[in-house]
């Protein structure tokens, strides 16, 4: 996989506004956020898109939802949508894995 803009994100050679950081994961916020806050979850671990996890990277995934639970929780929300977007049709444009966290305003349903 080509470097992606979060792993030169990660290898600190383009600047983000860093929310939160491990030895495996980087919270950034979003430069075209959708909504008051908007944040991704990124995997210092490149994988393109969802169609790319294999079975050891279910932890991996799950770790992210829990991540993103921890971060709203001390940013004082308890309402937000999570999203991953898989493939060109459905608008992901960065291929490596990340989590959108959307709060800050309400969300309809469908999305579109």
């Amino acid at each position: 996989m080509q470097d992606s803009i979060f792993t030169k994100i990660v290898n600190r050679e383009i600047p983000a506004e860093i929310v939160f950081e491990d030895d495996w994961y980087i919270v950034i916020k979003d430069i075209q956020p959708q909504a008051p806050v908007h944040l991704l979850v990124v995997p210092k671990k490149p994988i393109a898109t969802l169609n790319d996890l294999d079975e050891d990277d279910a932890e991996l995934v799950g770790a992210m939802f829990l991540l993103a639970k921890g971060v709203m929780s001390k940013l004082g929300y308890t309402d937000y949508r999570t999203v991953f977007n898989c493939g060109p049709g459905a608008q992901q444009s960065v291929f490596h894995l990340h989590l959108h966290v959307l709060a800050g305003r309400p969300f309809q349903w469908p999305p579109g």
